[in-house]
């Protein structure tokens, strides 16, 4: 190949890097006998190719540009290249590989490395999610060998290197075509990629540095968590092969339910049932707090709360106590507490009390009511039933 190698990918000879390669690109396309079935193109391939291994690598450019050899005198201009398979198919598919010379082997891998994040489920009450807690966990993960503390080889012995591909952890397959030598790089089969070998792998890991145990923890779980929530330990999941660092433990919140309040965000509900009498005549009932599941014997926590239910309390009716329901889980505010009125109408009488009611019925001019028909009411209860179900 006598021409100049500028002019063969039709370039000035100050081109930069960028536009040798684009031009290398465009003929690529052009001329690849895939491509372009005539018998000349592959030669002018061949041609274009070789051009542009010289030009893309800076010293070889430098020594053509002198006059020199660019490969040495190892292989004159007319012979079969030693260009990367990379540089066709960035020709075609607009990679970014090493331009020029073989194609960059990745080294060995190395023994050691991060462990897997794990993750554990753990049911608690509707009072501990509320106020926090600290629970102790029996987690089954992997954890550093105490034999050889990681290095997977029996105590006394050391890793040595792999003969077969000298430590690199890669060996070179060479193929010969049209094209010229295609170069491609596997992971040592000896080694496994590693670059190192073993002899005499602990017989307490064999050989990966690690073992499973069973191990007790102590998670804090903040006030306020939900089902669903994620408690993360840094450090303390897997240990990874080779004894490298430990991935997290996530512990994943599966809330309970509560036999009186359900929980809706950060506020409370529940129902309070009271007879007809007691609705009509007003009173006064002590409810239950959520604070009474956690309380310690002994301790100043409120554990019931006054609620005053007014005359003429119509069943449905709605009371909010502030400031009563789950702490915000990010440390400010606390939700509310819904409370649902529900008037029990007594459904067995004796005579005495059936008495007793037709004559008040008579008294309030009810004997005979007609009734009042208007469009159902929908409580909180209703409200948040409809958002969760929407039809």
């Amino acid at each position: 190949m006598s021409q100049d190698l500028y002019d063969t990918l039709g370039v000035s000879r100050d081109a930069d890097g960028d536009a040798i390669k684009k031009a290398y690109r465009r003929l690529a396309r052009q001329l690849h006998p895939d491509v372009n079935p005539d018998p000349s193109s592959e030669e002018r391939f061949k041609s274009v190719s070789h051009a542009y291994e010289v030009l893309s690598d800076p010293e070889k450019r430098r020594m053509y540009d002198l006059g020199g050899d660019p490969f040495n005198g190892g292989m004159g201009a007319g012979a079969g290249a030693g260009f990367s398979f990379t540089d066709i198919m960035d020709a075609f598919f607009g990679g970014s590989g090493a331009a020029g010379g073989g194609q960059a082997g990745r080294g060995p891998r190395p023994r050691t490395r991060r462990g897997q994040d794990a993750l554990i489920r753990l049911e608690v009450d509707l009072a501990d999610a509320a106020f926090g807690t600290t629970r102790e966990l029996k987690v089954d993960t992997a954890v550093l060998c105490s034999t050889c503390h990681g290095e997977g080889a029996a105590p006394g012995t050391r890793p040595v290197t792999c003969e077969t591909c000298g430590g690199r952890g890669e060996t070179v397959n060479v193929q010969r075509s049209f094209l010229g030598e295609i170069r491609t790089m596997r992971p040592c089969a000896a080694c496994r990629g590693f670059g190192t070998i073993i002899p005499e792998p602990c017989r307490e890991c064999s050989g990966d540095g690690r073992v499973r145990s069973r191990r007790t923890l102590t998670v804090k779980i903040p006030a306020g968590v939900d089902s669903g929530t994620r408690v993360q330990l840094a450090g303390q999941g897997e240990v990874g092969p080779g004894g490298g660092p430990a991935g997290d433990l996530y512990v994943e919140m599966q809330v309970r339910d509560h036999p009186v309040f359900t929980r809706h965000g950060a506020d409370l509900l529940c129902s309070v049932t009271v007879p007809m009498t007691a609705a009509a005549l007003g009173t006064t009932i002590e409810l239950p707090t959520l604070e009474a599941d956690v309380a310690e014997p002994g301790s100043d926590v409120e554990r019931t709360v006054a609620l005053e239910i007014p005359r003429g309390t119509q069943s449905g009716t709605e009371t909010v106590l502030g400031a009563r329901g789950i702490p915000s889980l990010r440390g400010t505010g606390r939700g509310d507490l819904v409370v649902r009125i529900v008037v029990e109408t007594p459904t067995r009488l004796d005579d005495r009390q059936e008495q007793l009611l037709q004559e008040l019925a008579a008294l309030r001019d009810e004997e005979s009511p007609d009734g009042q028909v208007s469009a159902p009411h929908k409580s909180v209860f209703d409200r948040l039933r409809d958002a969760f179900n929407p039809r």
